[in-house]
């Protein structure tokens, strides 16, 4: 169930519901209990994978890579020389 973001166009309040996608949104202030909620459009939270279930066999292997699973550690080195490169072409 996602968390929805309000504001009441007539005192300002701003809060966080926890609803259903289904349910309808809400209208009344909580605070001021008048008739002015307005549903805010989020950017929403990205898909985030946690755990260890997780495997380098689960996904599409490429074709031109020799080394099998082990591409994620040169990314990595190439990604740190690639920011101190950066880095130092900035100075």
């Amino acid at each position: 169930m996602p968390t929805y973001d309000y504001v009441c166009t007539k005192c300002g309040h701003e809060l966080e519901v926890f609803q259903s996608m289904k349910d309808e949104p809400l209208k009344k202030c909580p605070k001021c209990k008048k008739q002015g909620l307005k549903r805010l459009l989020g950017g929403g939270a990205g898909l985030i994978f946690k755990g260890s279930g997780f495997y380098i066999t689960d996904y599409k292997k490429k074709s031109g890579s020799p080394e099998g699973g082990k591409s994620s550690e040169g990314g990595k080195s190439e990604s740190t020389s690639a920011k101190s490169e950066t880095k130092a072409a900035a100075k």
